[in-house]
């Protein structure tokens, strides 16, 4: 059915304002609000006295987080949607709302400013322009690391469902920051060990969590660029999760071939990250993801299935896999070394 000229006018608007959406739920999170429903359905009013902001505003939060299906109202009462309350809650199982107000907010949002700079080329010399100069900051590498962390546990554990690494031993994770998908691993596999190489600001953060995992005998750091280090060798398994949509793409090649040298014969390379359907441009947010990255990763490109399977068998290994990860965002493509 072809699109009218009013539908094609309504989805760019909504297009425009949905920074707005966005900002609306990070103001949540920035005053708890949805931690605050979480006990009991409240008024407007009920609200405002409970996260101290005054109810003009809280009024007009409200409205909005209504409007995009975040919060619902019955009866006079404000309470989360199921969503909000799974995710959103301070606590709760699935929450990954740190990730949202420390990385997307105070970090992702402001590098949008570049975008326009980094697709002309004229970049100023000072701007961040990749990750290396971006984690070299410690206090940014903090933010990013720690937001990362949270949003990282549920995908890991869905990868350590996806893959067989029963029989795995060695694990290394190539910029495998925080090491929250090394905790999911060597969970689900009491056998598995792991080394993970990562700048050495986010070296040092992730020490705390794995320290705080009981895992401080099963895992180490290599403190290094993983794409200027040696890498260790003899491994059973290699992980690459949200590498490839934030280095150069000319890197991505070269990054599978030193996975298929550093992996024993059988052993199994990972590769994890926001992945599109080029024919379709979907999934949207897959799409929009690697586009954000483009603000301060300018040589990175769009990440396909496809094209990982196609650098994978390149390099001489053998039966592909592909999986959804995260629901409409992330994939997931395994494969083995021969032997």
């Amino acid at each position: 059915m072809q699109t009218t000229v009013a539908e094609t006018a309504e989805d760019v608007s909504n297009i425009a304002f949905g920074f707005m959406a966005s900002k609306s739920l990070f103001a949540a999170l920035h005053i708890d609000l949805f931690s605050h429903l979480s006990d009991q359905p409240k008024s407007e009013q009920e609200l405002a006295t409970a996260a101290d902001i005054p109810l003009n505003r809280i009024t007009t939060l409200t409205t909005a987080l209504r409007s995009i299906g975040l919060l619902v109202r019955e009866g006079g009462k404000l309470s989360n949607a199921p969503a909000s309350e799974a995710f959103l809650v301070k606590g709760a199982k699935y929450d990954f709302g740190d990730y949202l107000r420390y990385q997307i907010d105070r970090q992702m949002y402001p590098f949008l400013q570049q975008i326009n700079a980094a697709m002309d080329g004229s970049l100023d010399k000072d701007a961040v322009d990749s990750y290396a100069s971006w984690m070299s900051d410690p206090a940014e590498a903090r933010i990013y690391s720690r937001a990362q962390h949270a949003g990282s546990l549920g995908p890991g554990r869905t990868i350590a469902r996806l893959v067989d690494l029963s029989d795995a031993r060695s694990l290394l994770d190539v910029g495998g920051g925080t090491g929250a998908m090394t905790v999911s691993l060597c969970k689900e596999n009491p056998e598995l060990t792991s080394t993970i190489i990562d700048f050495p600001n986010v070296a040092e953060i992730g020490w705390e969590f794995i320290t705080e995992a009981g895992l401080v005998d099963r895992v180490r750091y290599i403190p290094a660029n993983a794409l200027e280090c040696e890498w260790p060798t003899g491994r059973c398994a290699v992980l690459m999760s949200y590498l490839f949509s934030g280095v150069p793409e000319t890197s991505i090649q070269s990054l599978i071939e030193a996975a298929f040298a550093t992996l024993r014969p059988g052993g199994t390379l990972m590769v994890h990250d926001f992945m599109v359907d080029s024919e379709k441009a979907e999934p949207q947010l897959a799409a929009l993801w690697h586009l954000q990255h483009m603000a301060f990763a300018p040589e990175a490109a769009s990440l396909t299935a496809k094209r990982i399977i196609a650098a994978m068998s390149a390099a001489g290994f053998e039966t592909p896999v592909e999986a959804e990860v995260v629901p409409d965002m992330t994939r997931i493509v395994y494969a083995r070394r021969p032997g």
